[in-house]
């Protein structure tokens, strides 16, 4: 037997999707309690005047959570200092958004003895998901109701007209009505002129981008800075000691007027289409290229070509919703053990949406100069040797070179 619906916990953004969900839950769950839940992951202005909207379109209370040290020390760095894309490019700026903001919300359905959580996901995208398997993670008895799996509303026009008829305002019309997601990370866009890949992105058009610049209209001369990092972790800026979110706000303003993160690509949903979607991740892809330079000089060959290998699976399972799985803290564990070595200077060269190796130092440096020099090397390495090494090495391939001559023959 179903057990009844008294009070909801719902997953709340203030956008279109649950905006609409409030007064849906109540007409459909006979008038049950709504308690509305937002994680403040670096939405900035999306989250204003929330609380009243909430409440006039029928929720009991709206708790805000401020999550952003926690998103990025968290769950942005791990995922960073393993180096770790979804197919080369997406930067994964929604996918580890979501597990930190489902763990807080089951957090609070417990505390509140809710029946059940409710979220605002489609049932053909990945966040579905990733707040799903995030809450099985949790609490794996609670009922999870995802209105867009069971509800008649088959098209976002049809939800601008629900909320209409139920009069919920809305900060979108049906003419700008791009799918975006928006945190301190990244921002993505989706939809309208941007589902045929055919058409190009309107970067240089007034209001497309918000975090960046087309690097067409970056300026002409380039930005320097210097990122420090402290075993894999970003501390300072040309020598300015930082917390985790002024760090990366900082970044994201020098990358964003450079032009810099801008990512267009069409990407396997895990539910098994391909969807197309244009991001912007300034800061983030000046971190990601800082931290991987760094450890050009800090890893030695096998770690780091061992590294890359996970660094795909790494993406793929964040990009899957699998934070809270003993592989990805498995995996985890094997990074933070590269990174004690991953501490020094990295001065970049910013500019019209590039970043560029512009000097690294490191106490724990690998490189020697002593070594590598094309200069009088006597005594640091013998090139004499290397006749020795060039024939075991390439023993295997010329026993099969005599063996191949022998059968001509």
């Amino acid at each position: 037997m179903e057990k009844k619906i008294k009070k909801v916990v719902l997953a709340y953004s203030g956008g279109l999707d649950t905006s609409i969900i409030i007064p849906w839950l109540k007409e459909n769950y006979d008038n049950c309690e709504v308690i509305a839940v937002s994680g403040d992951v670096g939405q900035g202005t999306e989250l204003d005047g929330l609380e009243e909207k909430a409440k006039k379109t029928g929720a009991s209370k709206l708790y805000v959570l401020d999550l952003k040290k926690e998103f990025i020390e968290d769950y942005i760095y791990p995922t960073m200092q393993a180096g770790a894309l979804y197919e080369d490019k997406y930067l994964l700026g929604t996918s580890f958004a979501r597990p930190v903001i489902a763990k807080r919300i089951v957090e609070i359905a417990k505390a509140e003895g809710a029946d059940a959580i409710c979220h605002g996901c489609t049932g053909k995208g990945n966040d579905q998901v990733r707040f799903e398997l995030t809450i099985k993670a949790f609490a794996p008895e609670m009922t999870i109701i995802a209105p867009w799996r069971v509800w008649n509303i088959k098209s976002r026009d049809e939800e601008i007209d629900y909320a209409e008829a139920h009069n919920i305002p809305l900060k979108i019309n049906r003419e700008t009505n791009y799918s975006k997601d928006k945190n301190l990370w990244h921002l993505s866009h989706e939809g309208m002129d941007l589902e045929d890949p055919a058409n190009e992105p309107q970067y240089e058009k007034e209001g497309f981008l918000e975090m960046s610049v087309s690097p067409l209209q970056a300026p002409d001369v380039p930005t320097y800075l210097t990122l420090h990092f402290e075993k894999g972790v970003p501390t300072a800026i040309d020598g300015v000691e930082m917390d985790s979110v002024s760090l990366l706000e900082k970044l994201n303003e020098v990358g964003g007027k450079n032009g810099v993160g801008l990512a267009d690509l069409v990407e396997n949903r895990l539910v098994g289409m391909k969807s197309r979607g244009v991001y912007e991740t300034p800061g983030g892809t000046i971190l990601y290229a800082a931290h991987a330079m760094l450890e050009t000089l800090c890893l030695d060959k096998a770690t780091a070509h061992y590294k890359q290998l996970v660094a795909v699976k790494f993406g793929e399972l964040v990009y899957d919703g699998l934070w809270f799985t003993p592989l990805r803290e498995a995996l985890s564990a094997f990074v933070s053990e590269t990174q004690k070595t991953v501490t020094g200077d990295v001065k970049v060269r910013i500019y019209k949406g590039n970043v560029t190796n512009a000097g690294v130092t490191s106490p724990y440096s690998l490189y020697s100069e002593d070594i590598a020099t094309f200069g009088d090397d006597e005594g640091a390495y013998s090139q004499k040797d290397s006749a020795g090494f060039i024939n075991l090495f390439g023993l295997p391939i010329k026993v099969k070179a005599m063996l191949d001559a022998k059968k001509i023959k």
